[in-house]
């Protein structure tokens, strides 16, 4: 079986190969299939705008399509960035100005627990939908600690591997990472239908 992946982030296409790989499953991004659209994402959850990815690559081959969303979610803030997480400070902001908007929101405030939250979806050829959602729960740094990873990656800490995800190595942050463990669910939810 093939998956399409609705990214053209090839550190994605490595990490949805190395869980689902198992599958038996050849999974290449939208941009190895010629698919060149970007989907606007209108859903008012992670797992809402996977599907809309999702459907919309769909609709263009006959393939399975895999998409997914994450995001930060810093409980002082009631869950904000979220599924704005990329645009927060605005369209083109760096990574840098991201986090600086989060540490400003955050000034004088003493509960600075934070989760990254990621929601995948798999549609198969036949048209059945498949959705998983994982997370990681740990804390606002008060400033960028580690030049690794990317996005929020440096301000937040992750109780698991009691360190930011800006300080950790790839393998470490795919250890606890809320995509692997969103995959992990959805590799299990589809040997279960095979099963079937």
């Amino acid at each position: 079986m093939k998956i399409i992946a609705a990214t053209k982030n090839r550190g994605k296409i490595r990490e949805f190969q190395a869980i689902l790989g198992g599958l038996g499953a050849e999974i290449v991004s939208q941009g190895d299939e010629g698919i060149d659209v970007d989907v606007v994402e209108t859903g008012n959850s992670f797992i809402e705008n996977a599907l809309i990815k999702a459907r919309a690559i769909a609709m263009l081959c006959d393939d399975a399509v895999l998409a997914d969303d994450s995001g930060l979610c810093v409980d002082a803030l009631d869950g904000r960035p979220g599924i704005f997480s990329a645009r927060y400070a605005g369209a083109d902001a760096t990574d840098a100005e991201k986090m600086e908007k989060v540490l400003k929101e955050l000034e004088g405030e003493r509960d600075r627990s934070a989760r990254f939250v990621s929601a995948v979806a798999l549609i198969l050829p036949d048209g059945r939908e498949v959705t998983a959602q994982g997370e990681v729960r740990g804390y606002i740094t008060e400033g960028p600690v580690g030049d690794g990873g990317f996005g929020y990656d440096p301000i937040f800490y992750s109780t698991e591997l009691e360190k930011t995800f800006g300080q950790a190595t790839d393998a470490e942050k795919n250890r606890v990472s809320h995509r692997g463990r969103a995959l992990e669910q959805l590799y299990g939810k589809i040997q279960q239908m095979m099963g079937e």
